[in-house]
């Protein structure tokens, strides 16, 4: 089960349908399934607040991720995007929103499935692996 949800935003403009069969997808293709997955779409201020008191980190980010089984087969959890922060990133780096918000949907993912992305080196395996998922949706009809 997919789920996306606004909290203190509106959903993004999307088709939800295609997302998930793209999700479930590209999950499947490292050989785990979608258990219960929440999208929660925000603003800077929510995530950054949220960052702080929850994580006790004192800056703004796109996404948060928290896993909430220890499942390494089944993936759920909640994944929480500032809209803000997509849509500036995108803007900064001259890219598509739309490329944006799914590299960082596919982020979140990851996250859950053990990937880190705090070192040098971890954060250019996740971006290879980003990278793969969003080739992917060239499949589901992206």
């Amino acid at each position: 089960m997919i789920s996306f949800q606004g909290v203190d935003v509106d959903v993004p403009v999307m088709n939800r349908e295609v997302l998930k069969k793209w999700i479930n997808g590209f999950v499947g293709s490292y050989g785990k399934v979608v258990g219960e997955l929440y999208y929660l779409f925000c603003s800077d201020e929510y995530l950054y607040k949220m960052n702080v008191e929850v994580l006790r980190h004192d800056f703004y980010t796109d996404v948060i991720t928290f896993q909430s089984n220890d499942n390494d087969t089944v993936l759920s959890g909640e994944i929480y995007i500032s809209i803000d922060r997509v849509k500036e990133n995108a803007l900064a780096l001259g890219l598509r929103y739309e490329d944006e918000l799914n590299r960082v949907m596919a982020h979140g993912v990851l996250h859950l499935m053990g990937f880190k992305d705090k070192t040098d080196e971890d954060a250019i395996m996740m971006r290879q692996q980003e990278d793969f998922c969003l080739k992917m949706r060239n499949l589901y009809g992206f």
